[in-house]
């Protein structure tokens, strides 16, 4: 078990100006921000992170969406990382989400649903690597 995760905060969410309240329930819930940095994807970028997803029919619509304007993504550090930050943001469809979390209270519907959290200790190294150099990890 890693002590350490990933998340982006979504476009949709960084459109309605949710970024600080996001990142202020992460600091609540007891995460500590070992890197962070606010950035546009572009449409090669999102296409590489979604790689995994691209047989997918929603493959095209995910990509125009995480690339129409700037996300954060942060790495974050806590015991039990991915499952407690997993609980922390809920369901991926927020009407299914529980009261408190972060979709319940940021997100829109299943497409755009505020974050990201990673779904794995093996997944969160990956994405954070894609996105932070080692010089950017604290």
């Amino acid at each position: 078990m890693s002590n350490r995760t990933f998340t982006m905060i979504k476009p949709d969410a960084t459109e309605k100006g949710f970024t600080g309240a996001i990142l202020a329930k992460i600091n609540a819930a007891g995460f500590r921000i070992v890197a962070m940095k606010m950035i546009q994807l572009s449409k090669e970028k999102a296409g590489q992170f979604y790689e995994v997803h691209k047989e997918r029919p929603f493959y095209g619509e995910l990509v125009d969406f995480m690339s129409r304007s700037p996300i954060t993504a942060a790495i974050l550090e806590k015991d039990n990382a991915v499952e407690d930050f997993r609980k922390l943001i809920g369901a991926t469809n927020p009407a299914n989400a529980e009261e408190g979390t972060i979709r319940k209270l940021y997100a829109a519907n299943v497409g755009e649903n505020a974050v990201h959290g990673s779904d794995s200790d093996e997944n969160a190294k990956i994405e954070a690597d894609f996105f932070f150099s080692k010089l950017e990890q604290f």
